[in-house]
Order: C-alpha cells, then sequence, then structure tokens
C-alpha cells in the first residue's frame, strides 16, 4: 500500500451524558474508551501521532466531536479517524463491522475485518451508509463533516446479541483493539522488524524491565522473543534480545524526519511530538520560526529530566495501568512522564517503579476563540482537570478570565 499517514484520531463514541447502547453488563461508552486507551497506548508506543476526541467521561456534541478531529492534525486526506463502537440491534446480530466514508475506497476496513477475525470475533461486513434525502452524502455526521479525512467506524460486535458477542467483548476488546492497530500498520505497509541473534545472560538484580530498558527494546517484544509467559527470570538464564527497530518509515535512531504540510508551525509541530520548539530549532540550526512545505524536519528525541530532591514522589505500576493513565492521574503528560523516567517505549511491567515529577502550576489568560478542550490540548493535560482546579461548574470561558493550569 505505502500510504502516507499524518497522524490518527482515535474517538471514543458517545460519552458523558450519552452512554450509547446498554446491556449485558456492558455499557457503550464506557468500553469504546478502554478500546481507544488501549489503541492510543499502542500507537505511541509505534511512534505514530495519534489524538483522542475524548480523554474521560464527558458529553461531546457532534460538531465539538468533529472539530476535535479536524484540530488534531488539520483537514488533510492522510489523517486516519477510528470512531470506535459497540452495536445494538433489534435483530441481536452477531459480529464485528465496519463503515467507512462515501469518499474513501473499502481497503483499510476490510483490513480492519480481516485482523478482527484472526482473533476469533464473526465479522459482517464493510460497508457505507447514504443520507436517506440526500443519496450523495454519508449518513453519520463523523463520515459527512470531517473534511477529507480517511473516518472508519469500527463496530467490534453486538452487545444485545443471543450468540457470544457480549461475552467476547468483554473478554476480548483488548485483541479486537490489536487487530486494529495491526490492520492501520497493514494499511501504510509499516511492519515490525526482524529479530537479531543478541543473547543476554541474566544477572543478580536484572528485571525484565531493565534489560529492555539497556537494549532499548519493550518488555513485551523481549517476553515474545524468548516464549516467556510471566515477568520472572532466573540468574544465568540466557535471553534473546530482539532487534529494537519498528519498522517506522521517516524514523531513525536519532529522531523522526516531518515533512512541513500547510498550516504547519514550529509550536504545533513540536507538541506534536512532545519537544519544545527550542530543541527542533536547535535539532536542525534554525534562526527564526518560519517554515516551507514540504521542508523536511528532524524531530528530536525528548531528553530526560533529571530528578530534583524533593521535587518528586515514586508510583508502583499495578496491572491494567498503562503510561496513558498514570500521567492522566498526577496531571503530567505522557511524554514528561517517559522523559523523567528515561522510558524508550509506553510499555510498562506490573512492579515497575516510576519516578512522578511534581507538576507546575500555570496561569493561562482565556483568549479569543479559545475552549477548554483547547486549552487543555495545548497544556498536555484534561479538560476535567482544569475544570477541577479552577471549580468550573460550566464550560463556557469569558475573554480574559485567568486559569489555573
Amino acid at each position: 500500500m505505502n500510504q502516507g499517514v499524518r497522524g490518527i484520531v482515535i474517538d471514543p463514541g458517545h460519552g458523558g451524558t450519552d452512554s450509547g447502547a446498554v446491556g449485558n453488563g456492558i455499557v457503550e461508552k464506557d468500553l469504546n474508551l478502554k478500546i481507544s486507551e488501549y489503541m492510543y497506548d499502542r500507537f505511541r508506543e509505534l511512534g505514530i501521532p495519534v489524538v483522542m476526541t475524548r480523554t474521560t467521561d464527558e458529553t461531546v456534541s457532534p460538531s465539538e466531536r468533529v472539530d476535535r478531529i479536524l484540530d488534531a492534525f488539520g483537514n488533510n486526506k492522510d489523517v486516519i479517524v477510528i470512531s470506535n463502537h459497540i452495536n445494538a440491534d433489534a435483530t441481536k446480530a452477531d459480529g464485528a463491522e465496519v463503515i467507512y466514508a462515501l469518499r474513501n475506497n473499502n481497503v483499510l476496513s476490510e483490513l480492519i475485518l480481516e485482523e478482527i477475525g484472526k482473533e476469533g470475533q464473526n465479522t459482517r461486513s464493510a460497508y457505507q451508509r447514504r443520507l436517506p434525502n440526500d443519496n450523495s452524502k454519508d449518513y453519520y455526521f463523523i463520515h459527512r463533516n470531517t473534511g477529507v479525512t480517511q473516518p472508519v467506524i469500527v463496530e467490534y460486535g453486538f452487545l444485545d446479541s443471543n450468540a457470544d458477542d457480549p461475552e467476547q467483548l468483554k473478554r476480548n476488546y483488548k485483541r479486537y483493539a490489536e487487530a486494529v492497530v495491526r490492520a492501520v500498520l497493514r494499511y501504510l505497509n509499516l511492519t515490525p522488524g526482524t529479530e537479531t541473534t543478541t543473547t543476554y545472560t541474566v544477572a543478580p538484580g536484572d528485571s525484565l524491565w531493565s534489560i529492555a530498558r539497556k537494549y532499548n527494546v519493550t518488555v513485551d517484544a523481549l517476553k515474545s522473543a524468548n516464549g516467556l509467559t510471566s515477568n520472572v527470570i532466573n540468574i544465568g538464564q540466557v535471553l534473546r534480545i530482539p532487534s529494537s527497530t519498528t519498522g517506522m518509515k521517516s524514523e531513525d535512531m536519532s529522531g523522526i524526519i516531518y515533512v512541513v504540510a500547510p498550516g504547519d508551525t514550529l509550536w504545533k509541530i513540536a507538541k506534536l511530538y512532545g519537544v519544545t520548539v527550542d530543541q527542533i530549532k536547535k535539532a536542525n540550526n534554525l534562526t527564526s520560526d518560519n517554515l516551507s512545505i514540504g521542508q523536511e524536519i528532524k524531530i528530536p528525541t525528548a531528553p530526560s529530566v533529571p530528578p530534583t530532591s524533593g521535587s518528586e514522589i515514586t508510583y508502583t505500576v499495578k496491572s491494567g495501568d498503562s503510561l496513558y493513565k498514570i500521567a492522566n492521574q498526577y496531571n503530567i503528560t505522557v511524554d514528561q512522564l517517559k522523559a523523567y523516567n528515561n522510558l524508550p517505549s509506553d510499555l510498562l511491567s506490573i512492579g515497575q517503579v516510576l519516578r512522578i515529577p511534581k507538576s507546575t502550576q500555570t496561569v493561562y489568560v482565556v483568549e479569543p476563540g479559545d475552549s477548554l478542550y483547547k486549552i487543555a490540548n495545548r497544556f498536555g493535560t484534561t479538560v476535567d482537570a482544569i475544570r477541577k482546579k479552577n471549580n468550573l461548574t460550566t464550560d463556557v470561558l469569558s475573554i480574559g478570565q485567568k486559569l489555573y493550569i
């Protein structure tokens, strides 16, 4: 396929007062968010720019959802939008299906169904749906109003099915989310690199996490290369070390090469990759903030932040944790957490100890056109965190209003 991608927007359907479908112990809005969080972490691990339209249980109107999609990476045909949903139907149907926009072909959708099918889920069809009163337009707003981006609605199964969908959805949703990630990689012609024959003999004090960090690979890759089903290793055990390369195009050991698109600024690019404008300017010997369309920009790896006595706490990773969840809990960004702990990937091990920097407080003055979502995105925090910090009971802002971030 050899497609390009500017970024991926993951859209957890419904939220807040809009619960979506409910039944058999499943609330659609909640499962949509779980699927999306898993997918978000995986794309970040792979080095693919990714944004979520909601990160908490908040009500998002159709117009605001569209704005968040188009604000993420711009109105660009190389932006993939994955809107995650759980189906419900009076016919008690069973299986996954994907709906794609009239402006797009079915290639990505068919790949998604194929990969989900590999995980044991029944698959129905990939199809398009038109407005009854205007067949030239898409039925769903997520297709109709999102410019030239490539949106797909993934329905993972029917929560009201009389067959096995309800239990499969509860038990296998992470596997289905992983299947979608694989499908996107296939669509983009991005594949994992091959393993090398490097070996390592376990020494006293070693853990899978410390060894993975030493060789710049993930714990999961290390476990997979050695057929390990747990994190337990023994002194003297010989481990095979897989290649640390991921096969991602436009990336090397010293950074990522980004091609400037219309509307880009250094600030937008820096925010996209979790680095600073000054770091990008220094890595590219830039003397001004001016960019040219088509210009290749080297994105440096964010440097680690040295610990300061009394300025941090520690957190021990438990089952079900992700960097996204931990960062959200402590009101910092995933990139800050990774940089502070010098982590080469987003993967964590149970029992791993993370250093958490104490977040600093910023005062922001609301400007014309601002929204809580835009401000939260700008500062790498969440809408809920800003609401709580400022005791806000509404999302309405006033120009000149001061917010504590």
